[in-house]
């Protein structure tokens, strides 16, 4: 394989771009990748996909890392207050 049929084929995936900005490959890594594997070969397309689910994985986490625990509590110590009130109130019915 040539470095010239990597370029044209690395154009027509426009991800691989991406995923180099991001840092998450290097362009020597993808043509690496492409040099073992071809052009006819999923491989990349499969380490894209691995890696954007756990980059998923990674967004989720940052989410939860960051929820306010205290004030989730509070609104749960709250819930309970309001549904033992309408259970008083059903039981005096």
């Amino acid at each position: 394989m040539s470095k010239e049929s990597f370029i044209l084929y690395a154009r027509k995936h426009p991800e691989f771009a991406t995923q180099v900005l991001d840092g998450k490959i290097t362009w020597q890594q993808l043509y690496e990748i492409y040099e073992i594997y071809g052009e006819n070969n999923n491989i990349i397309e499969n380490y894209n996909k691995t890696n954007f689910d756990l980059n998923s994985f990674k967004e989720v986490f940052k989410v939860i890392k960051n929820i306010d625990m205290n004030s989730i509590q509070n609104s749960i110590g709250s819930l309970q207050k309001t549904i033992n009130l309408i259970q008083e109130i059903g039981i005096k019915k």
